[in-house]
């Protein structure tokens, strides 16, 4: 059977998951009166309460008896670890962009990375049914920026569709016809390569993601680039630089249909597979028959830019609510997932109830502890910090600089032009992106960052739309001011009380209601003031035998501001922790003893 691979590339929201979809109807996988969840690709539980793609998944359909293997990737700059390995699969992209907002910071960071694997795109400029649609406008623009990425003449030489997945056409122009999908079928047809594989060869294969099933075991999913695999095969695993990891027999291999991995009696050349029955290998290594002793040349991956300190939950309501509590259990875990995510990487530190962990972004880092947690694991998570490098050249510190493309109305575009200038963030550019709208482009360290996005939505009245993409490392830029206010620590341990908490509205925030478990050094809010100051929530009203001239009023709190885990890791200070069990997410200070907080804030001052 003729084949193809491809993969979609875009934005995050821009559609991607949305076209699959539409284009899985289309080509007769589901019947008409089959009840399909939307989103049929995002599985992941995280992936559809945030709306977001973080693994990349395959699937597999037929059009008119010719197969084509589709990879959905990630749209979030934090899982680009995920869309490099990716690329390397298929054979053609179709670079999917919103008709409104135009080419944004992921579209560049993906396009960059196909167009240097010499990758030919279709471009398909999706939701060109909103009333905001900008499309000729946004085709213009997506030249531009192929430009601007040093495309050659084939890849400038792109061919264009219109359309909105989600009323389930393409056609040339953003007029129409609006009937079907079949022009995007037929262009992915003739534009992209089939796959350039030897049938003859001994078998090879690039893995280039792994999971961890628990009936299967560890499955390796891969391009096959030469010759054919069975089920019972033997075959090696070879490391980057060419050394055996391991010989084993393939027990299962199982090729994509639809939505289903289906186990199959032989694959070859050119086919997306995936394997079981190899206990070592891991992300980039070659799978190949024992007799090749050449391994394939992977991708570099981006180095991570931003660390954080998963170490033990040691406050006093630890264990009451997860049951994997012990530093080799959180240290087990987080090796098994820096296996298969090749964006993350796992270092020791002094103490050895703490682990460090850096990856690409705040996001990326966020979606692991939130797996943990749902898992059972209880942790404490310390203040995200950025990963510093020295120039070899000058000896200078450099410090990582992301780029962030902002679309706010023009009436708040002044506070953030101020609020990011304050964090030491460049303006770029800035213009008119239609509908009362501006696009502001900012170079601006990430370590500024960290925490911004709520004050962002504060100040734009939750109209503002942020996105950020690594730039590059840049010579240090000074001393940027953190969050102003002091917190309200409690000094008891018991239940909350309605009445102590009441008291406390007028010294500022409060992070709790009446009821809750609390301890000594949490962080029950926010003071209204630049200190910190201890309070006892537990203290309820003195009863005395004098009647009161009228009946007491009950006592009436003011809806507390819940942290989530995204608003604790971005409002945390240094010397704070997240505490993070599967029921709950608290903020408590590094150190619980008011004592030993004090004597280590005099350290600090000193040093």
């Amino acid at each position: 059977m003729d084949l193809r691979n491809i993969a979609i590339i875009a934005h995050v929201d821009h559609g991607k998951t949305s076209l699959i979809d539409v284009l899985l109807r289309q080509s007769g996988l589901f019947r008409d009166n089959q009840k399909v969840a939307e989103r049929a690709m995002d599985s992941n539980d995280l992936e559809r309460e945030r709306g977001i793609t973080i693994l990349a998944k395959c699937t597999s359909l037929e059009w008119h008896g010719q197969r084509i293997n589709i990879v959905d990737t990630p749209g979030h700059a934090d899982f680009g670890g995920e869309v490099e390995r990716i690329l390397s699969m298929v054979d053609g992209v179709v670079v999917l962009v919103d008709a409104s907002e135009g080419p944004m910071p992921q579209t560049k960071f993906v396009l960059g990375k196909a167009l240097k694997l010499g990758l030919r795109p279709i471009v398909f400029i999706n939701k060109v049914d909103k009333p905001e649609q900008r499309a000729h406008a946004v085709h213009d623009e997506v030249f531009d920026l192929f430009t601007s990425l040093d495309a050659n003449d084939d890849q400038l030489d792109f061919p264009t569709l219109f359309g909105s997945a989600k009323e389930g056409w393409a056609a040339a122009g953003p007029e129409g016809p609006k009937t079907d999908m079949a022009p995007l079928f037929d262009l992915i047809w003739e534009h992209v390569s089939p796959p350039v594989a030897d049938k003859d060869g001994p078998f090879t294969m690039l893995a280039t993601t792994l999971e961890s099933n628990p009936f299967l075991g560890r499955v390796l999913t891969g391009k096959i680039s030469s010759g054919v695999i069975r089920p019972n095969m033997t075959v090696k695993a070879l490391s980057r630089d060419g050394s055996v990891i391991e010989e084993k027999r393939v027990t299962k291999l199982l090729a994509f249909r639809g939505l289903e991995r289906i186990p199959v009696e032989e694959a070859e050349a050119g086919d997306i597979v995936a394997i079981t029955g190899l206990g070592k290998a891991t992300v980039a290594d070659t799978i190949c028959d024992p007799q090749v002793t050449e391994a394939f040349d992977s991708q570099p991956i981006d180095p991570p830019t931003l660390a954080m300190t998963f170490s033990v939950n040691d406050s006093p309501l630890s264990g009451l609510d997860g049951d994997k509590i012990t530093s080799r259990v959180i240290l087990a875990r987080l090796e098994r997932e820096a296996e298969g995510n090749v964006a993350l990487r796992i270092g020791k530190t002094p103490d050895s109830d703490a682990i460090e962990v850096a990856g690409r972004g705040e996001l990326q880092l966020a979606v692991l502890i939130e797996t943990m947690r749902r898992e059972g694991f209880e942790l404490s998570i310390s203040r995200p910090r950025v990963l510093f490098k020295t120039d070899p050249i000058s000896g200078q510190q450099q410090e990582p600089i992301e780029e962030v493309v902002i679309d706010v109305d023009e009436e708040h575009s002044g506070v953030v032009v101020e609020k990011l200038g304050a964090r030491k963030g460049d303006l770029i550019d800035m213009r008119q992106s239609g509908g009362g709208k501006q696009r502001l482009v900012f170079h601006a360290p990430s370590r500024s960052l960290i925490g911004y996005h709520g004050e962002f939505m504060t100040d734009t009245r939750g109209t503002g739309v942020m996105n950020r993409l690594f730039h590059g490392y840049a010579p240090y830029k000074g001393v940027i001011e953190g969050r102003r206010n002091g917190v309200i620590i409690s000094l008891e341990k018991g239940s909350s009380v309605a009445y102590a908490l009441w008291n406390l509205e007028d010294r500022g925030i409060i992070f709790i209601g009446a009821g809750e478990p609390v301890y000594g050094g949490m962080v029950i809010g926010e003071h209204a003031k630049l200190n910190d100051i201890e309070v006892n929530p537990l203290k309820a009203k003195q009863l005395t035998n004098v009647r009161a001239s009228g009946t007491d009023e009950a006592v009436r709190l003011t809806t507390p501001v819940r942290m989530n885990l995204d608003k604790a890791l971005a409002y945390i200070g240094d010397d704070e922790l997240v505490e993070v069990t599967p029921n709950s997410v608290r903020i408590r200070k590094r150190y619980l003893d008011p004592h030993e907080r004090k004597r280590h804030a005099r350290g600090k001052k000193v040093a």
